[in-house]
């Protein structure tokens, strides 16, 4: 598996081609699930390394998802890691964990959708719609 940047990422145009490059099919860092998720939480919690981290990332993507223009997050922003972390990372304190390069901002749908691979989480934008759109035989 190849490690995923921020620096690649938003090179993407789109919204649908960033989320490609990050989603995981299902395949999440399985080292920080289950019993040893406490780990984790613990991080995201109390280190002040991370609460900094994370508000750099937040003020960097302008709070927009997958920091994408015209995607901005009106609820709880999550800051995911791009690469799966793993229980070594935690302990090590690795740079992985705390190097914007490898953070994003996501909204909660999102960040589902990146972990398990399922598109149909996504939040689409609202049809664009005009007058008669709906009744072809009408013209003005």
């Amino acid at each position: 598996m190849s490690i995923k940047t921020y620096s690649e990422l938003i090179t993407l145009p789109t919204f649908e081609e960033r989320y490609r490059y990050l989603k995981l099919d299902g395949l999440v860092g399985k080292e920080t699930f289950g019993f040893d998720r406490y780990l984790n939480q613990q991080l995201y919690q109390r280190s002040p390394k991370w609460k900094s981290a994370r508000q750099k990332v937040i003020i960097r993507d302008n709070g927009c998802d997958l920091a994408m223009e015209g995607h901005e997050i009106y609820g709880k922003i999550i800051v995911h890691h791009m690469n799966p972390i793993t229980i070594r990372d935690i302990e090590l304190e690795t740079d992985i964990l705390f190097d914007p390069e490898f953070l994003i901002c996501t909204m909660h749908t999102t960040h589902n959708a990146i972990h398990y691979g399922d598109e149909g989480l996504l939040v689409t934008a609202p049809i664009e719609r005009t007058r008669f759109d709906t009744c072809p035989w009408k013209r003005t």
